[in-house]
């Protein structure tokens, strides 16, 4: 199996002429989305156009010429009637985005932002089962940061694979967790690519 394609932009550097020229690129639904905070719009319009250049280069096509469904609360899915559908997730944290394109298997990905300032003590009793809880209060601090992220984006990833998880990994950064789930075994791990956006 090919292995999927994954990227990482960072959005720091991302100025309105760039999103203008991005937001073309989406579809009517997509335009007329509105968000209470200017940063999460970034991430919206840059994840879209993240997601079209990852597609665009797994199906040799332009990117603004990447046609994708969405609805609120809903991931992306691409309508190109005659191209194989590829399997696809998008996820952002902070100033970061990412996606992951396959043709041959269903992927969940998910991101996020290693903040040294968030109490994942508490953000863990939200989230996570009282054996997964008592397990990381047993580590050491440090540990158990690295571990809370790990564990929290493990169980994004799955979620947004739908669908039993062959295969799952952690692919290294320095700032954010990074885990894709597939729902086929992966033979070879993929590499995360950071691109300009």
């Amino acid at each position: 199996m090919t292995s999927p394609r994954i990227w990482l932009a960072d959005t720091a550097g991302l100025d309105e002429e760039r999103l203008a020229t991005y937001s073309g690129w989406l579809n009517p639904g997509e335009r007329s989305r509105q968000f209470v905070r200017p940063e999460r719009r970034v991430q919206f319009i840059a994840a879209r156009a993240l997601l079209r250049m990852g597609i665009g280069a797994l199906l040799n096509v332009r990117p603004q010429s990447v046609v994708l469904g969405g609805q609120a609360g809903r991931a992306p899915w691409l309508i190109l009637p005659d191209a194989p559908l590829p399997g696809l997730s998008v996820s952002h944290s902070g100033r970061w985005v990412a996606c992951a394109v396959s043709t041959q298997t269903a992927l969940g990905l998910d991101i996020e932002l290693r903040d040294a300032e968030r109490d994942i003590d508490a953000l863990a009793a939200q989230a996570f089962d009282e054996a997964t809880c008592a397990r990381l209060a047993t580590l050491p601090v440090d540990e158990r940061r690295r571990a809370f992220y790990a564990a929290w984006s493990l169980q994004e990833a799955r979620f947004k694979l739908g669908a039993p998880a062959a295969s799952c990994i952690e692919l290294p950064h320095e700032e954010l967790m990074v885990v894709l789930c597939s729902a086929q075994a992966l033979a070879v791990p993929p590499v995360l690519e950071v691109v300009a956006l």
